[in-house]
């Protein structure tokens, strides 16, 4: 049995609490067996748990990220709660953090005020809509685009907040779906429902945006973009298009922290 182990509760994409989307967070010294790991992101019912381990040199960690269900490839607000923690707590005169994840290498620096990691771009492909996806967001999309996840593109900021989710029928999916619009006082809005892996709505979704940002800094001809997820708690991203990658600024507040016994 491993006793007493650090787990952090912390709000990304919020600068005050119940904002955002909230993400636990586990350092360790050296790996658990993965059905523990799960057993923990189970247990906290986030939809995600990131656990990382010092690898490399000073600065350099392995993160992973398991959801409820699934361990997952790529998530951005439980990078940016673990890179707040260390910045805040471990490392906190680092000005860089290099994260080794399924995704490959992602950084994190301070850039005025804000938290800016560096991910991916996942520009989606058009596709004819998926059968299912109508009904489960209860509203036709203009068009709908296909990289890891679905991205729904609708005409007003209200269509998004209007959706009320058949998540049965998003979960038959087999993939998470993106739904997105040109927003009012920002470049535009967007929200995550992913059912298939115990996510029915994501708060905030960093992982979401390497698909979105594309879109929009196409759609609007520019590479600076404004986004805004408004789920019931929201979340602010302050997004660039980079050549092939995406870097999303935020803050983060720390919720909690306490230990655990596995």
């Amino acid at each position: 049995m491993t006793t007493g182990l650090a787990l952090y509760q912390i709000d990304a994409f919020a600068d005050a609490v119940f904002r955002g989307n909230p993400a636990a967070v586990c350092p360790l010294d050296r790996w658990l067996p993965d059905n523990v790991m799960q057993k923990i992101a189970a247990e906290n019912n986030l939809s995600e748990t990131a656990f990382f381990v010092a690898e490399g040199g000073a600065g350099h960690y392995r993160l992973r990220w398991f959801t409820p269900k699934a361990e997952v490839k790529l998530c951005g607000h439980a990078t940016l709660a673990t890179a707040w923690l260390i910045f805040e707590r471990m490392a906190p005169g680092a000005e860089r953090l290099h994260f080794e994840t399924m995704s490959g290498p992602l950084g994190v620096t301070h850039d005025d005020g804000l938290l800016v990691m560096d991910f991916p771009a996942l520009p989606g492909k058009p596709c004819p809509t998926p059968e299912g996806l109508t009904a489960g967001l209860g509203r036709t999309p203009e068009r709908v685009l296909i990289a890891d996840k679905y991205l729904a593109v609708f005409g007003k900021a209200a269509e998004i907040a209007a959706i009320a989710p058949d998540f049965a029928a998003i979960e038959c999916l087999g993939r998470g779906v993106a739904v997105t619009a040109p927003g009012d006082d920002c470049d535009c809005v967007s929200r995550y429902f992913a059912p298939h892996l115990g996510i029915p709505e994501d708060p905030v979704t960093g992982s979401a945006h390497c698909t979105i940002i594309p879109y929009w800094a196409a759609r609007l001809s520019k590479t600076r973009i404004h986004a805004r997820q408004v789920s019931a708690r929201g979340g602010e991203l302050f997004c660039e298009l980079a050549g092939d990658r995406v870097r999303m600024g935020g803050r983060a507040v720390l919720y909690l922290e306490g230990r655990i016994t596995v």
